[in-house]
């Protein structure tokens, strides 16, 4: 395991260095903006403790169901039982959350193939298109959200002491819509109409290199397999089901608990918007743990709709609790597979982009 260990260090130490800088520039612009990293003990005075174990157990129900739908993206290519899936997959979001930059993402495909009679491309394309599905709910939650609730009047020009306007928050909601929506239709394309795309891909890319094209379109095409659940309703009806229900409970989860930090009037709305900046502010790359990106993002969603005292106030010991708790659960969660895969943490960091092309269908 050690060794596997330095291994890991030396292929990704540059990646590891530049995330830990990220994170640097992230525990500046909080302490810039006056976003407290760790809140003062005034913060928790309105605090109804009770919240906090009702938030676990409500977010460990989330942590399962993300898992549990797998299995349904899975099943069209290639049955895999539903323990092994629960177990890859808690592995494998810990990686994601854990890892610089999103390096992560490899680790369910790989050791979902490892084991079994699976492609790891075509896990990668149950991947992609879960996420992208996801990406899709999670915009069109955040927008009617937005347009149910109502927020401060003007918008406040900054988050905290940040001169960043809160109006930023619809502007990226509606993109984040535009992105996923059509990130579906590209994949749907590939899915159903794959000579076409193939064709399309390598004339547009092929002006600036063949190769490319040829490499684009064949991945592009292995990940859009991922979408094979998609006219099996026994698949299909299961995971969308499921989807809604991960997106729901996770925002009833968050307005527990941001009522419980003190929040004594947000409604389930402004969680789903706070929930849905969320989710934006950690898509892309980030430091490990989603250090920083994830409590901006949680600020800036607040200060849609709460005075600037109760966003840094309150407000920190949500921010605080919220982190912490989902750290916790998500590191419980991949001990626990790590215990049911009977694999070691080493060997899932083994796991690497490049190995996909090594698997074999």
């Amino acid at each position: 395991m050690s060794d596997a260990r330095s291994g890991w260090l030396k292929r990704h130490w540059l990646k590891l260095l530049a995330s830990l800088l990220v994170a640097g520039a992230f525990v500046w612009l909080l302490r810039q903006g006056a976003l407290p990293i760790v809140p003062p003990a005034n913060a928790f005075a309105k605090m109804r403790w009770w919240t906090l174990p009702v938030y676990v157990v409500l977010w460990c129900g989330v942590h399962v169901i993300r898992a549990v739908r797998w299995h349904w993206l899975l099943a069209p290519i290639h049955p895999v039982p539903m323990r092994r899936v629960i177990s890859v997959a808690w592995i494998g979001f810990a990686a994601v959350l854990l890892l610089p930059f999103r390096t992560g993402e490899a680790v369910r495909p790989v050791l979902i193939r490892r084991q079994g009679e699976l492609s790891a491309w075509a896990a990668t394309g149950t991947v992609g298109a879960e996420r992208v599905i996801d990406g899709f709910c999670m915009s069109v939650m955040l927008l009617v959200a937005l347009l149910a609730s109502t927020p401060l009047d003007p918008l406040p020009s900054s988050i905290g002491a940040l001169p960043i306007p809160a109006a930023i928050v619809p502007g990226a909601a509606y993109s984040a819509l535009a992105v996923f929506g059509a990130a579906f239709l590209v994949m749907g394309v590939f899915y159903w109409r794959r000579a076409l795309a193939r064709s399309l891909t390598e004339r547009v890319v092929g002006l600036v290199s063949q190769k490319l094209a040829a490499w684009l379109a064949e991945r592009v095409e292995k990940v859009a397999s991922g979408l094979s659940f998609l006219p099996r309703w026994r698949s299909s009806a299961p995971f969308l089901g499921l989807t809604v229900s991960y997106w729901l409970l996770n925002a009833a989860a968050s307005w527990l608990l941001a009522w419980g930090a003190g929040f004594d009037r947000i409604t389930y709305a402004q969680a789903c918007v706070s929930m849905g900046v969320l989710a934006l502010g950690i898509l892309v790359p980030n430091a490990p743990g989603f250090f920083g990106a994830f409590q901006i993002s949680i600020y800036a969603g607040l200060a849609m709709y709460f005075p600037a005292e109760l966003v840094v106030g309150p407000g920190s010991a949500f921010v605080l609790l919220i982190y912490v708790c989902q750290v916790v659960i998500t590191g419980a969660g991949a001990a626990i597979g790590l215990v049911w895969e009977r694999t070691s943490v080493g060997e899932a960091l083994d796991a690497r982009p490049e190995d996909l092309d090594g698997s074999s269908a």
